[in-house]
This record gives C-alpha cells, sequence and structure tokens, in this order.
C-alpha cells in the first residue's frame, strides 16, 4: 500500500435523496473535484496528493458514476439537481466556501454552481470544459464543433450501453488513450476503470448526463430552438462572478478552441491558461503541469 493510498479515506454521503461516494484526505479550506464521463474520482489522485497535506481534498464519484447511487431515468441528471448534489456534499463535508475543480461534465456541473451558488464557490477551476453559452452557440454555428460532438447524439441511442460494454469496453478505451491521447494508461488502472465501469448501472448513470442535457447537436428544430434560447441569453443569466480560471488543452478533439472565445462575455474575473500540447485528458497526461496553474491561481 503506497502513501497515497493510505492518506486517502473513502466514505459515503447521504445526500439530496442518494448515496455519493467520495475519498477525502487532508484539513483546512475544501477543494473539491469533479470528474466527467467516463471517469471517476481516481481521475484527480494526482491532484489529491499534491494538495492533501493543506487543504481538505475531496473527490466524489458523481451521481451515476462508480461506487454511488445510479438513478435509472434521464430525469434524475436534471442540472437543478446535479448541483443540490454538490451544495448538500459542501453542507455534509461541514463547509460553505470551497475551491472548486473540474473536468468535462465534473465542468458542466461546476459552471451551473458557480451561478447559482456563487457564495460557495471562493475560486473556480475548470479544465476542457465549455460554458453553456458558449457550447450552445458552438453547435449552432460551427460545423467543426458539430462534427466532433456528434458521438453526443450516439449517447442518447437506447444502444449505447451494448456497443460501449462490447469487447471489454474497447470504445471507453480507445476514447482514454487512443485518437491522439497522450495518455498511457498503467494495467493497474486500467482494472480500476474497468471495474468501475462494470458497476450495475454505471453506464447508464453516465450516458444519462447527455440524454438529460439539450447541449447536443440539434436533430430537429425543436432542439435547435432550445439551443438559440440559450445561446441568445441575456449574459447575466448565466454570468459567473466569481475568479475563474480555465485550462484547456488545445488538441481536444471533442471540444474545440472555439468554445474559448467570447467567454469572457460571460464569466469575469477570467484566466485562460491554453496547452498547445494537451488533449481532452491533460489531467492525465500532464498532471504536475495542471497542478502548477492550479496552485499558481489559487496561491499568487
Amino acid at each position: 500500500m503506497t502513501h497515497r493510498e493510505r492518506s486517502i479515506e473513502h466514505k459515503f454521503a447521504d445526500v439530496n435523496a442518494i448515496r455519493l461516494h467520495y475519498v477525502s484526505a487532508g484539513q483546512g479550506k475544501l477543494m473539491l473535484f469533479l470528474h466527467g464521463f467516463p471517469e471517476f474520482w481516481a481521475e484527480w489522485e494526482a491532484q489529491l496528493s499534491a494538495f492533501g497535506t493543506d487543504y481538505h481534498v475531496v473527490a466524489p464519484d458523481m451521481r451515476g458514476f462508480n461506487l454511488s447511487s445510479k438513478p435509472a431515468h434521464p430525469r434524475e441528471y436534471h442540472i437543478k439537481i446535479l448541483v443540490e448534489d454538490l451544495r448538500a456534499l459542501a453542507e455534509h463535508l461541514g463547509h460553505t466556501k470551497m475551491i472548486l475543480i473540474a473536468h468535462d461534465w465534473g465542468g458542466g456541473v461546476a459552471w451551473a454552481f458557480a451561478h447559482r451558488h456563487p457564495e460557495y464557490v471562493e475560486k473556480l477551476i475548470i479544465v476542457n470544459s465549455p460554458h453553456p453559452v458558449v457550447f450552445a452557440r458552438e453547435l449552432l454555428r460551427n460545423p467543426m464543433q458539430q462534427n466532433a460532438s456528434a458521438y453526443m447524439n450516439f449517447f442518447h441511442k437506447s444502444e449505447a450501453e451494448s456497443i460501449l460494454t462490447q469487447n471489454h469496453y474497447a470504445y471507453l478505451l480507445e476514447a482514454l488513450t487512443g485518437s491522439g491521447s497522450r495518455w498511457r494508461m498503467t494495467d493497474v488502472l486500467r482494472k480500476r476503470y474497468l471495474a468501475a465501469w462494470s458497476q450495475p448501472g454505471a453506464l447508464t448513470g453516465g450516458l444519462n448526463y447527455y440524454r438529460a442535457s439539450p447541449l447536443h447537436p440539434a436533430t430537429s428544430e425543436s432542439e435547435k430552438a432550445v439551443l438559440r434560447q440559450i445561446a441568445n441569453a441575456p449574459p447575466e443569466m448565466f454570468a459567473v462572478t466569481v475568479p475563474t480560471l480555465v485550462i484547456w488543452g488545445e488538441l481536444d478533439t471533442a471540444l474545440l478552441p472555439g468554445n474559448l472565445d467570447g467567454l469572457s462575455d460571460y464569466v469575469e474575473p477570467l484566466t485562460i491558461v491554453r496547452i498547445p500540447d494537451g488533449t481532452h485528458w491533460v489531467v492525465h497526461e500532464q498532471p504536475e503541469r495542471v497542478t502548477t496553474c492550479i496552485r499558481a491561481f489559487i496561491e499568487p
């Protein structure tokens, strides 16, 4: 057992009518780390180790993932419900202020949380996760982003789960470590991911984030109308007013750098760090660099 494994405690919180599994280490200010799809709390192991000596670091399995509760219906993954999961978890942990760090779908929830509960957020750090208004605009107007996001519509299909499980989850492994990714997953970590995906209901839970969201390439006029409504909303309806750092791997093939254009119209104060040789999985590819960016932002 490594020192890192000894220092991390696995716990559960009964909040918002579900049970969330989370790992916790250290004491002090709360740093709450949110993973994306198709990950789980272990996405942030390097950062938990780096910050656990000075902060109370917590990384939950989000609703629907790994060891947390996995409601079966997409309506249980509405963004308002996901935001309340985080608020209730912070209260359970005894904190009313946090540094919030998030990637991918965790970032989608974090953007909404920071907008709705700015009083809880001391600083916000987002890694390769688009602001909803900017993403809606890109999905409407940018054919390259529409093409890059086509997988989202596949995730809406009823057969998605069976396809994702084929050949020992080959699709998900390829998504994480193929297609230009510079992350070389160890055999030990691969087994941990396979175990997380194999949890009953876990794939459906993760896919329900996509199924509950209007943010995907439109396939009908009604879906386009919803995207227009979001994209054309007054800035204050989606404004984030807490100090925010956005770290962006520019080689991301799913979420293109155009998602940074105009971001300052909705987020103030905003700092953007572009990582030219980072992909969507920059947290894994360059953990030390991500950690350094976070530390420079929260400890100026």
